[in-house]
């Protein structure tokens, strides 16, 4: 069974990992502080929440898009470390610890009501028609991710 944020298992075992870090924790890999991780994954959770626009991507951006977003359900794989990431996502500014994590927890949680609503958009500028299992999958997939890269 593919992990979702949508589970109340995997969703509570997320916030349980967050709330493991510190202002301390360090990073295994990639540029981001803890608090910048924290924003960044803030961000990602407001894209089905429509507070963070994405841009228009190209054809060719798209189909990479929806390839990966198959084959990471397929092959049950990870996100690889350093990937790219859009730009409106990026999170390079100095944060509080604290208000970051907040925020996260916050925005998980304001996640969540609206997947429970059956309101979740329909298409992502990068991985393209999206069903609830896609964005559940995903979204835990990204958390989880960024969790690794700090080692909880």
């Amino acid at each position: 069974m593919l992990r979702s944020l949508h589970r109340l298992k995997d969703f509570e075992e997320i916030c349980g990992r967050i709330d493991k870090l510190s202002e301390n924790s360090s990073a295994k890999w990639g540029k981001m502080n803890v608090p910048q991780m924290l924003k960044h994954c803030t961000l990602v959770l407001e894209v089905p929440l429509q507070k963070t626009i994405l841009p228009k991507k190209n054809f060719l951006i798209k189909t990479i898009g929806i390839l990966t977003k198959k084959e990471m359900k397929l092959f049950k794989n990870g996100i690889p470390p350093n990937m790219p990431t859009f730009e409106v996502l990026r999170a390079e500014n100095q944060y509080h610890f604290q208000d970051a994590k907040e925020e996260l927890l916050f925005a998980m949680k304001e996640y969540l009501n609206l997947a429970d609503s059956g309101k979740l958009p329909e298409n992502h500028e990068l991985f393209g028609k999206m069903e609830p299992k896609d964005w559940g999958f995903l979204e835990y997939k990204h958390l989880h991710h960024h969790l690794k890269q700090f080692g909880v």
